[in-house]
């Protein structure tokens, strides 16, 4: 393909450098099961599954023929007081594999628009019973949730809010869990479950009265991949059930057989009242995001609204579109049948065996791990993030793709990776980090 530097200029790129990009274009061009091809011709191995969301592997024919058989029979409907099939079935198939007690799913277009949505069932919950003065969200630092202004405005990542400062008021932030005695912890680290003791602190700063809820990913995931130290999930849950508050998890990134079951939550035993997920919903084939609430928070909020009345002002003109509910459930059809999730959990301990044999590498100075997902920190270069930029460049060019956030790569092959893409992906890394030296 050729691409003419001037013809990249009217796409603004998102979470992009755009004249360093345009400058030097990485296009992907095809993708079939876990590789990719770039406009040049070369194959890549795909090492965070797009970003987090292909699962499943690309080229997956049964959703393409979903969705195309769904835009042929019915393109579109509003979702305001109309319905198709579609929503209703995969709602069925999604509260069947969500933990027990959360049933009710309301579909919305990206993991942002899941997190927004989160905070407005919250808002909704605590005002239909009889608290209203509950406005108050406790997050977490280095936590990511989306882009939209509610998820800003809970991000503990300076560079995702710094450049837009009219954001919520009322949110307050937990420290993160990582510490510098856990830079190569593999897994749950012991120590660290008092930090969820901060929600505590929170409690009795502002008076628990005033927190509607408190928001987490099970496992960080666009900061480095943090996972929770064991007990601090736990924790997080005990006191919210002691104070009325409730608990979100934002599985947008791990959810859907990262952590080897459906959900972190059921992973890590621990269930919570709102959940949010997106990305391997429809294993990245089309745009769509769902929270799923507990029936304490449906019925609460459904029972409060008179006879025939609206109960919940909110929704998108794509909420539960006809193809993105096709994209779903065949993606969730294909999870089952290939028993994705359970083949994730047998090649973990492989996938992080390799990860952690990496730690010999001058240039990296930390590895974490947990399920199908690893974060390795780089040693910075002249300035934070510059290291992660160059060898983002420098692994595409020798054929593999992955993630960064900073100067942090997060690995996460799809759940239909063998042992020798595992080894393949370490390899080029090794290679790669060589190469670029110290």
């Amino acid at each position: 393909m050729n691409i003419a530097a001037n013809s990249l200029e009217h796409h603004w790129m998102p979470f992009t450098a755009n004249r360093a990009f345009k400058s030097d274009p990485r296009l992907v061009v095809k993708s079939e099961g876990v590789h990719l091809w770039d406009h040049r011709g070369g194959q890549l191995i795909d090492g965070s599954s797009g970003l987090f969301c292909v699962a499943a592997g690309h080229g997956r024919s049964e959703i393409a023929d979903a969705v195309h058989a769904q835009l042929q029979t019915n393109d579109y409907m509003s979702p305001f007081a109309s319905g198709t099939p579609g929503s209703f079935e995969l709602a069925r198939k999604l509260a069947a594999i969500l933990p027990e007690g959360i049933d009710h799913v309301f579909f919305v277009n990206s993991g942002s628009e899941a997190v927004d949505t989160a905070l407005k069932v919250a808002m909704a919950y605590n005002r239909a019973r009889g608290e209203g003065q509950r406005i108050r969200f406790v997050s977490r630092e280095r936590a990511y949730h989306g882009v939209n202004i509610g998820g800003v405005s809970l991000s503990g990542m300076v560079k995702n809010r710094e450049t837009f400062p009219v954001v919520m008021p009322n949110v307050v932030l937990m420290r993160h869990t990582w510490s510098p005695n856990e830079r190569f912890v593999r897994g749950q680290p012991e120590g660290g479950a008092e930090l969820a003791d901060d929600l505590q602190r929170m409690i009795d700063a502002y008076g628990a009265s005033t927190i509607g809820a408190c928001i987490v990913e099970p496992i960080a995931g666009s900061t480095g991949i943090l996972v929770p130290p064991k007990g601090y999930l736990e924790r997080l849950r005990e006191i919210c059930d002691k104070y009325g508050i409730l608990l979100i998890f934002d599985e947008v990134i791990c959810g859907f057989g990262r952590t080897g079951k459906a959900f972190a939550s059921q992973s890590f035993g621990v269930t919570p009242d709102i959940m949010t997920m997106a990305k391997a919903l429809t294993n990245g084939a089309q745009p769509m995001g769902a929270v799923a609430v507990s029936d304490k928070v449906y019925d609460t909020i459904v029972d409060a609204a008179p006879d025939n009345a609206i109960e919940f002002f909110h929704g998108y003109t794509y909420s539960g579109h006809p193809a993105a509910c096709a994209a779903g459930i065949a993606t969730l059809d294909i999870y089952e049948n290939e028993k994705l999730f359970e083949r994730a959990a047998e090649l973990s301990d492989y996938f992080l065996d390799k990860m952690f044999e990496l730690q010999d590498i001058d240039l990296i100075t930390g590895i974490r791990g947990y399920g199908l997902l690893a974060g390795i920190d780089l040693a910075p270069g002249a300035a934070p993030g510059l290291r992660g930029s160059e060898v983002q460049t420098r692994l595409f060019w020798n054929g593999l793709h992955v993630k960064f956030t900073g100067d942090c790569g997060i690995i996460a092959p799809p759940l239909v990776a063998e042992r020798s893409h595992v080894d393949e992906i370490c390899s080029i890394i090794r290679k790669t980090l060589e190469e670029t030296g110290h």
